[in-house]
């Protein structure tokens, strides 16, 4: 169940209807200003100094430059990583002068300590700044925002997401990255692709540039493009996620989970059939697709040897990454996970599966060493061309967006309780939520200032405490005074003693249901689903259903993003 209130949603549902466009939204008309680059680097002042082997250096413009990206990271834990900082030196002597070059052979005779402290004091005077100063910034930054971050698009003025390319730095990647330290390059007019309307006003570059190409493709959303040096992977400036095209792609992928809930019984029964298969591919296929499905796992692309880090997917799983255990802690064929996945997050888990997949891995490991694969007869696209035939438009992340809102639904049906108070169902909320980061393998490490803000909290909830305690004992010696004077003015008095110790009790259990809550996500990023894999017509429906406000669950932004999913759904909507 759900209901139109937008008109714009009822018109590109219609529209939907009639045109899918297989490959994409198809705009007729698209006009933009072009990115913003990043500002030219502006050299440090000369009390600042650069020290090799305890003397001072004067450094070349392009050298100082690098050379400041390490220092603002001195006191990251980046910068003790020998991998990190053979990359770095590696990449920063290609910008010194045949000069610098012969001086500057160790990285462990470089000292940047003067240029952090500049650096250090940089960030501090910024936040000494007048309201004055602060106006002036956000002013320009209102003005760029006027002129490069909207774009005309069939007949709509629509918001564009990032419109300022990232300045260079050095590349820090996720767990033990490969090419963490790496130099990521200024981004020039050159490298930029612009694509717009042949019949538009072309963006100008910037004087003395020009552009790398002009394109005019309209099966494609994005507005600016560009490949990145480090993993060669390419960039883009796209669309607000709050723009009416955004909405509608938004809309179209969690329709297509929708679909696969109706046919997911018969597609689950046909990969239980395949188990037995006499074909070892259709056997390997069939066990894959059953950890897509049950552990939510991505299905692993292909890549260079030693281009990034050593991560894998499903379909890239090797021998080393599993151990099979008969019997485990109490349960039987228990398959035992150890990998890293997207992001060089690690991905460890035991997971109980049935007997015919326990026996199948067990064929599929025979004969191999453990840098052999283990699904040797299969790879992404093999299998995404079965997913295909199973369900049009049937692909792994399909599987995990299926997956992800069935459990959200699921989980909140089951942990939220209509007489709870607002943060106790937010807690509830909260916990549903977890359950899908869990499954889908979000994890994070800890704040670095998780410790000191859960010391504040538990500092707040012992001041609330003794506030309480006397609360309670102010309302005892009313009690105690109204029973001798009883008076009207008393019987006042204790009433008021008996809201006042009400309402400490609710701000005390708002604060210790808060520290629960921080605890609890301290390792989980509850972000990720909650944008990209739930459907957010169930946490809209929910909110609506026990009277949550909206923003309560969503940011501004989030809000915007998903304006489509408040005006559709009602409170009885169903996934």
């Amino acid at each position: 169940m759900f209901l139109l209130f937008s008109p714009f949603l009822s018109l590109f549902l219609k529209r939907w209807e009639e045109e899918r466009y297989p490959e994409g939204m198809k705009w007729k008309f698209l006009e933009h200003k072009g990115p913003v680059f990043a500002p030219p680097y502006e050299p440090l002042p000369e009390n600042v100094k650069f020290y090799y082997d305890g003397k001072v250096m004067k450094l070349s413009p392009k050298a100082e430059e690098v050379a400041t990206f390490f220092a603002k990271m001195l006191d990251h834990e980046y910068t003790t990583k020998d991998i990190f900082r053979k990359n770095f030196f590696k990449d920063w002597r290609k910008e010194m002068t045949p000069e610098e070059k012969s001086t500057i052979t160790s990285l462990s005779k470089c000292d940047f300590t003067h240029m952090s402290q500049y650096f250090k004091a940089q960030t501090e005077a910024r936040k000494q700044m007048t309201k004055e100063e602060k106006q002036k910034i956000k002013e320009e930054n209102e003005r760029l925002l006027k002129e490069y971050g909207y774009c005309i698009m069939d007949n709509h003025k629509e918001r564009i997401a990032n419109f300022k390319i990232e300045p260079p730095g050095l590349f820090r990647g996720r767990g033990n990255h490969p090419k963490m330290g790496m130099l990521k390059r200024r981004i020039m007019p050159e490298d930029i692709i612009i694509n717009c309307s042949k019949d538009s006003k072309i963006p100008a570059p910037p004087p003395g540039h020009k552009w790398k190409e002009v394109r005019h493709d309209n099966k494609v959303t994005w507005l600016v493009s560009w490949t990145e040096n480090i993993q060669g992977s390419i960039k883009y400036i796209m669309l607000n996620p709050s723009s009416r095209i955004k909405g509608e792609k938004d809309w179209q992928k969690y329709e297509t989970a929708r679909r696969l809930k109706k046919c997911v019984d018969r597609i689950r029964n046909q990969y239980r059939e395949d188990w037995k298969s006499k074909e070892m591919k259709v056997r390997q296929r069939a066990v894959a697709l059953y950890f897509i499905d049950k552990l939510a796992l991505r299905a692993g692309n292909e890549k260079e040897e030693g281009e990034t880090a050593d991560t894998v997917g499903c379909c890239s799983l090797r021998v080393e990454h599993i151990n099979l255990h008969p019997e485990l802690d109490g349960q039987e064929y228990v398959v035992e996970f150890d990998f890293l996945g997207k992001d060089s997050i690690r991905y460890y888990n035991k997971v109980p599966v049935e007997k015919r997949v326990f026996k199948n891995l067990q064929l599929f490991m025979e004969n191999k060493q453990p840098e052999d694969d283990l699904f040797d007869r299969l790879n992404t696209s093999i299998l995404n061309k079965h997913l295909q035939d199973l369900m049009e438009g049937l692909t792994a992340k399909v599987f995990r967006t299926y997956n992800a809102s069935i459990t959200l639904q699921q989980q909140l049906k089951e942990l939220t309780t209509p007489e709870d108070n607002v943060p106790a169902k937010i807690l509830s909320y909260n916990r549903a939520n977890r359950a899908v980061a869990i499954l889908c393998n979000h994890q994070r490490a800890p704040p670095k200032t998780f410790e000191k803000s859960m010391m504040n909290l538990q500092s707040k909830i012992d001041a609330k405490k003794e506030q309480l305690a006397e609360a309670k004992r102010e309302l005892k010696s009313a009690k105690a005074d109204a029973k001798v004077r009883r008076d009207e003015k008393s019987k006042k008095t204790v009433e008021s003693k008996k809201k006042a110790v009400q309402r400490v009790e609710e701000q005390l259990m708002k604060l210790e249901v808060q520290a629960t809550d921080r605890e609890e996500n301290k390792q989980i990023a509850l972000g990720t689903s909650k944008l990209n894999y739930l459907d957010p017509r169930i946490s809209v429906a929910w909110c609506k259903k026990f009277g949550i406000p909206i923003e309560k669950i969503y940011n501004k932004t989030q809000r915007e993003k998903f304006a489509w999913a408040i005006d559709m759904a009602d409170e009885d909507y169903e996934f």
